[in-house]
């Protein structure tokens, strides 16, 4: 069983030692353990205190791309150095090293496919008051679109095994945490809460400049991936709106001319609007129906995606050479293992994570931690900081 640990970092000189101390060398049920650091762009040394440090494998983009796009590449790279479990956390030191145990265990159980941490925001000292209820307030609207229970929608602090990995695609070039919940929530991947604690908070947010402007960000997000998703009950919803007004008022012009007729009928203001209500209705319909026949498609194409991440990921696991991808440099720092002792019990209690994955696409999983979709449209805040 292969644990790999991926830390995004955008000039993270000063923390990412502390960071990186701070991950357990072994942990029950894991065989090797391994650190991969996606460096952003950074321009402050994070990639050579990074090889100087003993991470195993860093990856760099000679520019910046944004936290969604490192993320994105962290997976793919996970997979081809043949990762089972996945672990993603910050570089700033906000996560405490000791609750990736409890991060990897519902997935060795095989009770979940991703595991989130869960920060308890509300008794977050560092969190304003506003701050709190906007972070309650966005779970909860991602819970709604997801049809999910997760408690902590934007904590990055996250556990993922291989199956997840492989299906989950990031769209937006924003962040990762909320669109990756709702189609987790769409593919029907199983989602297990886990509390953990957080250390005391090293700097301030990178991601957003200010609170109004990440809401409006994320809340576009949440729009954006919930529309791609479900397309025919997001626009099939305001071509009933519009269809429902264009009715009412039209009925409202033949009501009067009924009445009035023949001294005078008026009210054609609302024939016409109403007129244009049920022609919109009608457009916004075929974009429904449009959007519907492109999201089968895109699941096509991510079932395709996700049989080519599963056939990298076996031949990363059976190489003895590391894979090489673009901008991914490997150091002479060894795996981190646990004694024989504790290797030779894990493999008698721990299950294996490698049979090939099956699209969630085609054979859904179901879990008791994943609720069943519903088709409503009723409906973040911020990223972890």
């Amino acid at each position: 069983m292969k644990l790999l640990i991926q830390i995004p970092c955008l000039n993270e000189r000063d923390h990412l030692g502390a960071t990186f101390a701070d991950l357990p060398r072994q942990l029950p049920g894991i065989a090797s353990i391994e650190v991969l650091v996606v460096d952003d762009g950074s321009h402050d040394g994070t990639a050579e205190l990074a090889e100087q440090i003993g991470v195993h494998h860093v990856l760099r983009f000679p520019r910046n791309r944004g936290l969604a796009a490192a993320y994105s590449a962290g997976l793919d790279a996970c997979l081809r150095l043949g990762a089972d479990i996945i672990v993603n956390t910050d570089a700033d030191n906000q996560y405490r090293g000791a609750d990736i145990e409890r991060l990897v265990a519902p997935i060795l159980a095989g009770r979940a496919d991703i595991v989130v941490g869960d920060r308890q925001t509300d008794s977050l000292a560092h969190f304003s008051p506003l701050k709190r209820l906007l972070q309650r307030w966005g779970s909860r609207v991602v819970r709604r679109a997801s049809g999910t229970d997760v408690r902590d929608s934007t904590s990055g602090f996250r556990a993922l095994s291989r199956r997840a990995a492989a299906t989950l695609f990031v769209h937006n070039r924003f962040t990762y945490t909320l669109e990756t919940i709702i189609q987790a929530g769409q593919a029907g991947l199983a989602i297990e809460n886990v509390t953990i604690e957080t250390n005391p908070k090293t700097r301030d947010s990178r991601l957003f400049r200010s609170m109004s402007g990440y809401v409006g960000r994320n809340g576009a997000v949440i729009v954006r991936s919930y529309s791609m998703y479900w397309p025919a009950q997001t626009f099939g919803f305001f071509a009933a709106l519009l269809l429902l007004l264009g009715l009412g008022l039209g009925g409202r012009f033949l009501y009067y001319f009924a009445v009035r007729f023949p001294e005078e009928s008026g009210h054609t203001e609302s024939l016409m609007v109403g007129v244009g209500a049920v022609v919109l209705a009608f457009l916004v319909g075929l974009i429904a129906i449009l959007g519907d026949l492109t999201a089968a498609n895109r699941r096509l194409t991510e079932q395709v995606l996700i049989h080519v991440r599963e056939l990298e990921s076996s031949l990363g696991a059976r190489s003895d050479q590391p894979p090489k991808i673009s901008g991914l440099r490997h150091s002479a720092a060894q795996p981190w293992a646990p004694s024989a002792a504790t290797s030779s019990l894990a493999q008698h209690t721990a299950p294996s994570l490698k049979p090939p994955i099956t699209s969630p696409i085609t054979s859904p999983h179901t879990s008791s931690h994943t609720s069943s979709r519903a088709p409503s449209i009723a409906q973040r805040t911020g990223d972890s900081a």
